[in-house]
Protein backbone atom coordinates (compact mmCIF):
# COMPACT_ATOMS: atom_id res chain seq x y z
CA UNK A 1 0.00 0.00 0.00
CA UNK A 2 1.29 3.66 -1.10
CA UNK A 3 0.60 6.81 -0.14
CA UNK A 4 -0.01 9.86 -2.66
CA UNK A 5 3.87 10.45 -2.61
CA UNK A 6 4.66 6.43 -3.78
CA UNK A 7 5.87 5.94 -0.29
CA UNK A 8 5.18 2.39 1.26
CA UNK A 9 3.76 1.42 4.94
CA UNK A 10 6.30 0.17 6.35
CA UNK A 11 6.55 1.30 10.08
CA UNK A 12 4.10 1.84 12.95
CA UNK A 13 5.25 3.82 16.10
CA UNK A 14 3.06 3.51 18.87
CA UNK A 15 2.86 6.12 22.12
CA UNK A 16 1.44 4.38 24.85
CA UNK A 17 1.59 7.20 27.46
CA UNK A 18 1.72 11.17 27.67
CA UNK A 19 3.83 11.37 30.73
CA UNK A 20 7.73 11.43 31.38
CA UNK A 21 10.01 11.11 34.06
CA UNK A 22 12.25 13.51 32.57
CA UNK A 23 11.57 17.38 31.22
CA UNK A 24 14.07 17.42 28.21
CA UNK A 25 13.95 20.80 27.04
CA UNK A 26 13.42 19.73 23.21
CA UNK A 27 10.41 17.89 23.85
CA UNK A 28 8.79 18.39 27.74
CA UNK A 29 10.06 21.61 28.64
CA UNK A 30 9.30 22.29 32.37
CA UNK A 31 8.06 25.62 32.28
CA UNK A 32 5.07 24.00 30.16
CA UNK A 33 4.89 20.62 31.32
CA UNK A 34 5.06 21.73 35.04
CA UNK A 35 3.27 20.41 38.07
CA UNK A 36 0.04 21.84 37.13
CA UNK A 37 -0.21 20.47 33.28
CA UNK A 38 -2.86 18.17 33.01
CA UNK A 39 -2.39 14.72 30.95
CA UNK A 40 -4.32 12.58 29.29
CA UNK A 41 -7.05 10.36 32.18
CA UNK A 42 -6.53 6.37 32.08
CA UNK A 43 -9.98 6.21 30.53
CA UNK A 44 -8.77 8.30 27.17
CA UNK A 45 -5.70 5.91 27.08
CA UNK A 46 -6.20 2.68 24.26
CA UNK A 47 -5.96 -0.17 26.09
CA UNK A 48 -3.68 -2.94 25.14
CA UNK A 49 -6.37 -4.49 23.23
CA UNK A 50 -7.18 -1.74 21.04
CA UNK A 51 -3.63 -0.96 20.45
CA UNK A 52 -3.20 -4.43 19.14
CA UNK A 53 -6.02 -4.43 17.31
CA UNK A 54 -4.70 -1.49 15.02
CA UNK A 55 -1.71 -2.82 14.95
CA UNK A 56 -2.60 -6.31 13.54
CA UNK A 57 -4.08 -4.17 10.88
CA UNK A 58 -1.64 -2.22 10.02
CA UNK A 59 0.85 -5.40 10.12
CA UNK A 60 -1.73 -6.67 7.43
CA UNK A 61 -0.98 -3.57 4.99
CA UNK A 62 2.67 -3.54 4.81
CA UNK A 63 3.70 -2.47 8.18
CA UNK A 64 7.13 -4.76 9.43
CA UNK A 65 8.40 -2.98 12.62
CA UNK A 66 6.51 -1.41 15.44
CA UNK A 67 8.22 0.97 18.06
CA UNK A 68 6.44 1.56 21.37
CA UNK A 69 7.14 5.26 22.57
CA UNK A 70 5.81 7.89 24.59
CA UNK A 71 6.59 10.04 27.14
CA UNK A 72 8.54 7.50 28.40
CA UNK A 73 6.77 3.90 27.85
CA UNK A 74 7.91 2.40 30.79
CA UNK A 75 5.67 4.52 32.56
CA UNK A 76 2.88 2.89 31.32
CA UNK A 77 1.74 -0.26 33.86
CA UNK A 78 2.57 -3.43 32.94
CA UNK A 79 3.37 -2.56 29.58
CA UNK A 80 5.68 -5.76 29.38
CA UNK A 81 2.09 -7.35 28.67
CA UNK A 82 1.51 -5.15 25.33
CA UNK A 83 5.35 -6.34 24.01
CA UNK A 84 3.71 -9.73 24.95
CA UNK A 85 0.99 -9.09 22.57
CA UNK A 86 2.24 -7.71 19.83
CA UNK A 87 5.05 -9.89 19.31
CA UNK A 88 3.04 -12.52 18.40
CA UNK A 89 1.87 -10.19 14.74
CA UNK A 90 3.49 -11.66 11.94
CA UNK A 91 3.81 -9.97 8.41
CA UNK A 92 2.80 -10.10 5.17
CA UNK A 93 5.34 -12.80 4.60
CA UNK A 94 4.18 -14.75 7.60
CA UNK A 95 7.44 -13.52 9.71
CA UNK A 96 7.45 -12.55 13.13
CA UNK A 97 8.08 -8.35 13.25
CA UNK A 98 10.56 -6.18 14.33
CA UNK A 99 9.52 -4.88 17.88
CA UNK A 100 11.48 -2.51 19.08
CA UNK A 101 10.92 0.66 22.29
CA UNK A 102 12.31 3.94 22.31
CA UNK A 103 13.12 4.67 26.43
CA UNK A 104 15.16 7.07 28.64
CA UNK A 105 16.72 4.16 30.11
CA UNK A 106 15.71 5.56 33.67
CA UNK A 107 13.43 2.76 34.82
CA UNK A 108 15.04 0.46 32.28
CA UNK A 109 17.67 -1.65 34.77
CA UNK A 110 14.66 -3.49 36.26
CA UNK A 111 12.75 -3.80 33.66
CA UNK A 112 15.24 -5.26 30.74
CA UNK A 113 15.02 -8.33 31.06
CA UNK A 114 11.03 -8.90 31.38
CA UNK A 115 10.77 -6.92 28.18
CA UNK A 116 12.84 -9.23 26.04
CA UNK A 117 11.11 -12.26 27.62
CA UNK A 118 8.15 -10.57 26.55
CA UNK A 119 9.31 -10.69 22.88
CA UNK A 120 10.89 -7.01 22.15
CA UNK A 121 13.38 -7.55 20.01
CA UNK A 122 16.21 -4.32 20.57
CA UNK A 123 15.77 -0.75 22.15
CA UNK A 124 17.00 2.81 21.03
CA UNK A 125 17.50 4.82 24.48
CA UNK A 126 18.20 8.51 24.85
CA UNK A 127 21.00 9.69 26.29
CA UNK A 128 22.33 13.10 25.45
CA UNK A 129 25.14 13.79 27.11
CA UNK A 130 27.69 12.14 29.97
CA UNK A 131 28.58 15.14 31.69
CA UNK A 132 25.74 14.95 34.44
CA UNK A 133 25.48 18.71 34.93
CA UNK A 134 25.20 19.07 31.37
CA UNK A 135 22.65 15.99 31.03
CA UNK A 136 20.36 17.51 33.88
CA UNK A 137 20.57 20.72 32.20
CA UNK A 138 18.70 19.16 29.09
CA UNK A 139 16.26 16.81 31.16
CA UNK A 140 15.13 19.48 33.91
CA UNK A 141 17.20 17.59 36.51
CA UNK A 142 14.94 14.67 37.00
CA UNK A 143 17.93 12.10 36.06
CA UNK A 144 21.76 11.55 36.54
CA UNK A 145 24.01 9.66 33.79
CA UNK A 146 24.76 7.00 35.92
CA UNK A 147 20.89 5.57 36.05
CA UNK A 148 20.82 5.89 32.04
CA UNK A 149 24.17 3.94 31.80
CA UNK A 150 23.00 1.20 34.28
CA UNK A 151 20.26 0.55 31.90
CA UNK A 152 21.92 0.58 29.22
CA UNK A 153 24.11 -2.45 30.33
CA UNK A 154 21.31 -4.27 31.91
CA UNK A 155 19.68 -3.79 27.69
CA UNK A 156 22.55 -5.62 27.09
CA UNK A 157 22.49 -8.01 29.04
CA UNK A 158 19.59 -9.24 28.51
CA UNK A 159 20.54 -9.46 24.72
CA UNK A 160 18.14 -6.29 23.78
CA UNK A 161 20.27 -5.79 20.61
CA UNK A 162 21.92 -4.43 18.77
CA UNK A 163 21.11 -1.59 21.27
CA UNK A 164 21.24 2.28 19.74
CA UNK A 165 21.71 5.31 21.99
CA UNK A 166 20.54 8.56 20.48
CA UNK A 167 21.71 12.02 21.51
CA UNK A 168 20.39 14.89 20.10
CA UNK A 169 22.74 17.74 19.96
CA UNK A 170 21.92 21.51 20.66
CA UNK A 171 23.65 24.70 19.60
CA UNK A 172 25.09 26.24 23.04
CA UNK A 173 24.12 23.36 25.46
CA UNK A 174 25.52 20.08 24.71
CA UNK A 175 27.70 20.38 21.55
CA UNK A 176 30.97 19.16 23.63
CA UNK A 177 29.31 16.31 24.95
CA UNK A 178 29.88 14.92 21.00
CA UNK A 179 33.74 13.61 21.59
CA UNK A 180 33.03 12.27 25.14
CA UNK A 181 30.26 10.14 24.32
CA UNK A 182 31.90 8.91 20.82
CA UNK A 183 34.73 7.75 23.41
CA UNK A 184 32.88 6.14 25.63
CA UNK A 185 30.75 4.07 23.35
CA UNK A 186 33.26 3.16 20.48
CA UNK A 187 34.33 -0.93 20.76
CA UNK A 188 31.28 -1.42 23.15
CA UNK A 189 29.09 -2.68 20.22
CA UNK A 190 26.51 -0.29 20.54
CA UNK A 191 25.46 2.34 17.85
CA UNK A 192 25.42 5.55 18.64
CA UNK A 193 23.03 8.14 16.59
CA UNK A 194 23.55 12.14 16.99
CA UNK A 195 20.07 13.49 15.82
CA UNK A 196 20.25 17.46 14.93
CA UNK A 197 17.55 19.21 16.67
CA UNK A 198 13.89 19.64 15.35
CA UNK A 199 11.51 21.78 15.43
CA UNK A 200 9.11 19.27 16.99
CA UNK A 201 5.45 20.47 18.84
CA UNK A 202 5.58 24.17 19.41
CA UNK A 203 6.51 24.69 23.16
CA UNK A 204 10.53 23.80 22.77
CA UNK A 205 11.50 26.95 21.63
CA UNK A 206 13.30 26.06 18.39
CA UNK A 207 15.70 28.35 16.51
CA UNK A 208 17.54 27.57 13.29
CA UNK A 209 20.98 28.75 14.77
CA UNK A 210 20.78 26.28 17.63
CA UNK A 211 20.82 23.22 15.32
CA UNK A 212 24.38 21.49 15.22
CA UNK A 213 24.20 20.38 11.89
CA UNK A 214 24.95 16.74 11.01
CA UNK A 215 27.74 18.28 8.77
CA UNK A 216 29.29 19.25 11.61
CA UNK A 217 29.28 16.49 13.90
CA UNK A 218 30.52 14.61 11.43
CA UNK A 219 33.22 16.86 11.10
CA UNK A 220 34.74 16.87 14.79
CA UNK A 221 34.21 13.22 15.19
CA UNK A 222 36.64 12.54 11.68
CA UNK A 223 38.84 14.78 12.83
CA UNK A 224 39.74 12.57 16.04
CA UNK A 225 38.77 9.80 14.98
CA UNK A 226 38.71 8.75 10.86
CA UNK A 227 35.04 7.40 9.70
CA UNK A 228 33.92 5.72 6.37
CA UNK A 229 30.35 5.80 4.78
CA UNK A 230 28.35 2.93 5.21
CA UNK A 231 25.66 1.87 2.75
CA UNK A 232 21.87 1.66 4.41
CA UNK A 233 21.06 -1.92 5.69
CA UNK A 234 17.42 -0.96 3.98
CA UNK A 235 15.49 1.60 1.79
CA UNK A 236 13.90 4.30 4.18
CA UNK A 237 16.58 3.98 7.22
CA UNK A 238 16.46 7.08 9.07
CA UNK A 239 19.94 7.46 10.15
CA UNK A 240 23.32 7.67 7.89
CA UNK A 241 25.45 5.01 9.21
CA UNK A 242 29.73 5.86 9.58
CA UNK A 243 31.93 3.73 10.63
CA UNK A 244 35.35 4.17 12.48
CA UNK A 245 38.46 3.09 10.41
CA UNK A 246 39.98 1.45 12.90
CA UNK A 247 37.77 -0.42 13.66
CA UNK A 248 35.82 0.81 16.39
CA UNK A 249 32.24 0.20 15.33
CA UNK A 250 29.90 2.44 13.92
CA UNK A 251 28.02 5.75 14.34
CA UNK A 252 24.75 7.10 12.29
CA UNK A 253 23.49 10.74 12.13
CA UNK A 254 19.73 11.40 11.38
CA UNK A 255 19.22 15.06 10.11
CA UNK A 256 15.90 15.59 9.85
CA UNK A 257 16.65 19.44 9.24
CA UNK A 258 19.24 19.85 7.21
CA UNK A 259 18.95 16.53 5.01
CA UNK A 260 15.12 15.44 5.03
CA UNK A 261 14.54 12.29 4.06
CA UNK A 262 10.64 12.88 3.44
CA UNK A 263 10.74 10.91 0.37
CA UNK A 264 11.61 7.89 1.86
CA UNK A 265 9.54 8.00 5.10
CA UNK A 266 6.91 4.65 5.50
CA UNK A 267 6.00 6.00 9.02
CA UNK A 268 2.48 5.72 10.17
CA UNK A 269 2.18 6.83 14.18
CA UNK A 270 -0.69 6.56 16.80
CA UNK A 271 -0.84 8.43 19.70
CA UNK A 272 -1.61 7.63 22.99
CA UNK A 273 -5.55 8.37 22.84
CA UNK A 274 -5.95 6.69 19.74
CA UNK A 275 -5.41 9.32 16.96
CA UNK A 276 -3.58 8.12 13.72
CA UNK A 277 -0.64 10.68 12.31
CA UNK A 278 1.22 10.88 9.24
CA UNK A 279 3.87 13.09 10.19
CA UNK A 280 5.77 13.78 13.23
CA UNK A 281 5.23 17.55 12.54
CA UNK A 282 1.47 17.07 12.16
CA UNK A 283 -1.10 18.66 13.75
CA UNK A 284 -4.13 16.86 13.30
CA UNK A 285 -5.09 12.93 13.19
CA UNK A 286 -7.51 10.34 12.43
CA UNK A 287 -10.12 9.18 15.33
CA UNK A 288 -9.43 5.70 15.73
CA UNK A 289 -10.72 5.63 19.24
CA UNK A 290 -14.41 5.89 18.60
CA UNK A 291 -14.43 3.61 15.74
CA UNK A 292 -12.86 1.29 18.19
CA UNK A 293 -15.43 2.00 20.67
CA UNK A 294 -18.46 1.84 18.80
CA UNK A 295 -19.66 -1.23 20.13
CA UNK A 296 -20.32 -2.69 16.58
CA UNK A 297 -19.76 -6.25 15.75
CA UNK A 298 -15.80 -6.80 16.19
CA UNK A 299 -15.34 -8.46 12.97
CA UNK A 300 -17.50 -5.62 11.03
CA UNK A 301 -15.34 -3.10 13.34
CA UNK A 302 -11.78 -4.03 12.42
CA UNK A 303 -13.02 -4.17 8.76
CA UNK A 304 -14.13 -0.66 9.26
CA UNK A 305 -10.53 0.02 11.22
CA UNK A 306 -8.89 -1.20 7.85
CA UNK A 307 -10.70 1.06 5.96
CA UNK A 308 -10.17 3.81 7.98
CA UNK A 309 -6.34 3.15 8.01
CA UNK A 310 -5.98 2.62 4.06
CA UNK A 311 -7.80 5.86 3.45
CA UNK A 312 -5.27 7.98 6.02
CA UNK A 313 -2.11 6.56 4.42
CA UNK A 314 -3.32 6.85 0.59
CA UNK A 315 -4.36 10.73 1.13
CA UNK A 316 -0.79 11.20 2.57
CA UNK A 317 0.95 13.49 1.38
CA UNK A 318 3.26 14.88 4.39
CA UNK A 319 7.10 16.18 3.56
CA UNK A 320 7.28 19.17 6.25
CA UNK A 321 10.74 18.98 6.56
CA UNK A 322 11.70 19.25 2.58
CA UNK A 323 9.53 22.13 3.04
CA UNK A 324 11.09 23.71 6.54
CA UNK A 325 14.15 25.33 4.88
CA UNK A 326 11.93 26.74 1.93
CA UNK A 327 8.95 27.97 3.05
CA UNK A 328 8.79 31.61 4.60
CA UNK A 329 6.32 30.21 6.77
CA UNK A 330 5.48 27.00 8.17
CA UNK A 331 2.22 25.75 10.46
CA UNK A 332 2.08 27.21 13.64
CA UNK A 333 0.18 24.24 15.21
CA UNK A 334 2.18 20.83 15.56
CA UNK A 335 1.48 18.13 18.08
CA UNK A 336 3.98 17.30 20.66
CA UNK A 337 6.31 14.93 20.63
CA UNK A 338 5.66 13.81 24.12
CA UNK A 339 1.76 12.54 22.96
CA UNK A 340 2.80 11.28 19.78
CA UNK A 341 6.09 9.95 19.88
CA UNK A 342 9.48 10.09 18.73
Amino acid sequence: MRDGLQRPLRDLRVSVTDRCNMRCTYCMPCEVFGRDFVFLRRAELLSFEEITRVARQCVAMGVRKIRLSGGEPLLRHHVERLVEMLAGLLDVEGKPIELTMTSNGVLLAKRARALKEAGLTRLNISLDALDNAVFQRMNGGRAAVASVLEGIDAAQAAGLTPLKVNAVIRRGVNEREILPLVEHFRHTGIMLRFIEYMDVGVTNGWRLDEVVTAQETLAQIDAEYPLQPIAPRYPGEVAKRWKFVDGGGEIGVIASVTQAFCHECSRLRLSVDGKLFTCLFAAQGDDLRGLLRSGEDEAANDEALRQRVIATWKRRTDRYSQLRLVRTEMPREKIEMSYIGG
